[in-house]
């Protein structure tokens, strides 16, 4: 994708920034937005965008509870037995039921020419908007103009709203109707500018690729688009349950440790009805809530639908939500009150002292996932200590 210069739309900013910084209680001064959607419009004229998109992003509108909801501080993480209660709620259970007996026909083609199972598009449908329920009413070019404006994370959204002018440009659908969250994510499967110019597909072939409108038809060949381009594996699962034997080495286990099927089954790796794994295909061991807790043999397509979103939790959301819909039951494993061994706050503290010594253990938000053992197996190898990266009490207190 074509980039603008951002060296005068980061000088605004900038200047901005400045002088917000001497108006306390105040999240931005807006008065300096004019100015930067002026420098910003004249870059995005030599991208070549339209006059009507330029138009447009002429009335776009500094949104601060789009800032307060950007910088408010995230949330204490879930558990993964609250979130995937969520994700896979009776409710949303029968909410995708109901959208694989209402679109069979439409879901059925979609799965033949894309190879990703109709499950699989539901569930994100149905994770991502409540099956186009809530599908965000901002206005897109407002709510990435001010995200861009408040500087944060400039680049990202710098270059999202470019692509918003791009898709404005060529057509696809009017300023008016250019609606989404207060992210910019749109349409029913909560695309951004850039994925929708990527990948979003014309499925009924009525000359425009709608993912904002009532029929979900394009939204939905559009996501599985996506997937098959980020590289879904058709026929493989995304992930299995898995059952570890007694004394199993820790050590082996995260994303980057894929082992064949057959060679984790000499290891004691069974499924949850205890027989032994087998077959050639390459999978990896992750411990979402620590050994105790449901353990998921992945593949390929788990790594696919982490592009969609990189939380492990949405995944195994998807994932599982995708499962039941399929006729699979609930998650045989037990999830432990103390993950890892630890309390929250211990596993915080972990986190917090990882990244103090200069170790990037991600937020300290008690969820040691896949950057978190990373960290600490840096840890561990930097101190000549056996390579585990597995998170304890014991550890904790060494880095005290």
């Amino acid at each position: 994708m074509t980039r603008h210069s951002p060296s005068l739309s980061r000088r605004m900013a900038m200047a901005t920034l400045s002088a917000a910084a001497v108006m306390p209680g105040r999240v931005l001064a807006d008065s300096g937005f004019a100015g930067w959607l002026s420098g910003f419009s004249s870059n995005a004229r030599s991208a070549r965008v339209s006059d009507a998109a330029l138009k447009a992003l002429g009335r776009a509108e500094y949104l601060p509870s789009v800032i307060k909801s950007d910088r408010r501080p995230a949330e204490t993480a879930r558990s993964l037995q609250d979130y995937i209660s969520s994700a896979a709620s009776p409710q949303r259970i029968k909410g995708g039921q109901r959208a694989l007996s209402r679109y069979p026909t439409l879901l059925k083609k979609i799965e033949r020419k894309y190879g990703v199972p109709k499950e699989v598009i539901v569930a994100i449908w149905g994770m991502e908007s409540s099956f186009g329920a809530v599908r965000g009413s901002a206005s897109v070019l407002s709510t990435l103009a001010t995200l861009a404006y408040e500087g944060r994370r400039r680049d990202l959204f710098e270059a999202e709203l470019l692509a918003a002018l791009q898709i404005l440009t060529a057509g696809d659908v009017s300023a008016s109707r250019m609606k989404g969250s207060y992210a910019g994510a749109m349409g029913h499967t909560q695309f951004m500018p850039s994925s929708y110019l990527a990948h979003a597909e014309d499925f009924n072939r009525d000359g425009a690729r709608d993912i904002w409108s009532d029929d979900p038809t394009d939204a939905l060949a559009s996501t599985a688009a996506y997937l098959r381009a980020k590289g879904w594996v058709k026929g493989q699962p995304w992930a299995i349950e898995v059952r570890l034997p007694k004394g199993f080495d820790l050590a082996l286990t995260g994303r980057i440790y894929p082992r064949r099927l057959r060679d984790w089954g000499k290891l004691g790796v069974t499924n949850v009805a205890g027989h032994p794994l087998t077959g050639a295909a390459s999978g990896a061991l992750i411990l979402p809530a620590g050994p105790t807790g449901p353990v998921f043999m992945i593949f390929q397509n788990f790594h696919v639908l982490k592009t969609y979103n990189y939380a492990d939790s949405y995944v195994i959301g998807v994932g599982h939500l995708s499962d039941r819909l399929a006729g699979g039951g609930a998650i045989r494993a037990s999830y432990p009150k103390k993950p890892w061994g630890m309390t929250t706050k211990e596993r915080q503290a972990l986190q917090k002292r990882l990244n103090d010594l200069g170790f990037q253990a991600g937020r300290p938000d008690g969820v040691i996932g896949e950057k978190g053992r990373a960290a600490i197996r840096a840890y561990e190898a930097s101190r000549g200590m056996p390579v585990t990266g597995v998170p304890s009490a014991q550890l904790l207190a060494s880095l005290s």
